[in-house]
């Protein structure tokens, strides 16, 4: 390799950090907690079953900062609900910034952090709405997030509604009333 083609390589592995280094807004956290709640019982955030049946705590959290599973009948305060889903929040934006190969606006990151916090990203990396996006085929990325309604198999009004906001989010519009 050439030392012409050796900066050429750099040259674009930067722009690729410059366009996917973004965060979740305060628009994209208060759609994810509207969504996943924060169930609280005298004064104390509370462990509770997902619609998929596991042990999440706080905003939709499976695992403490710590890295271990939530267990059944686990409390934490409020300020320890809000700084988990800080810290989980940077690992679901690193997954958007590495899997999305095109410029994205940030309702569309926003939409996407949201996404992929509630399904994992194994799904996203799988997903013909990842495939969709990195085509540049954003116009379609609504109606691909709207398909993840199901919850075993069986859709699920909440996750009809979570879709429906994200999909409005990452088109720009009002989410907050659906």
């Amino acid at each position: 390799m050439n030392l012409k083609t050796l900066l050429c390589t750099i040259g674009q592995l930067l722009q690729k950090k410059e366009i996917n280094s973004m965060k979740i807004s305060k628009n994209g956290i208060n759609l994810i907690k509207h969504f996943e709640g924060c169930p609280m019982e005298d004064g104390m955030v509370v462990s509770y079953r997902c619609p998929a049946n596991k042990p999440t705590i706080g905003y939709g959290s499976l695992k403490l900062i710590d890295g271990s599973p939530v267990q059944d009948g686990m409390t934490i305060t409020k300020q320890e609900a809000e700084d988990l889903l800080a810290h989980e929040l940077k690992e679901y934006e690193g997954y958007i910034n590495d899997m999305v190969t095109v410029a994205i606006k940030q309702h569309e990151m926003d939409a996407m952090v949201s996404w992929v916090f509630n399904l994992g990203p194994t799904n996203l990396k799988n997903s013909t709405l990842l495939r969709v996006l990195n085509e540049g085929k954003y116009h379609e990325v609504p109606e691909q997030i709207k398909r993840w309604n199901k919850v075993n198999g069986v859709p699920n009004e909440g996750l009809k509604k979570r879709r429906k906001a994200e999909a409005l989010l990452f088109q720009g519009q009002e989410w907050g009333k659906v």
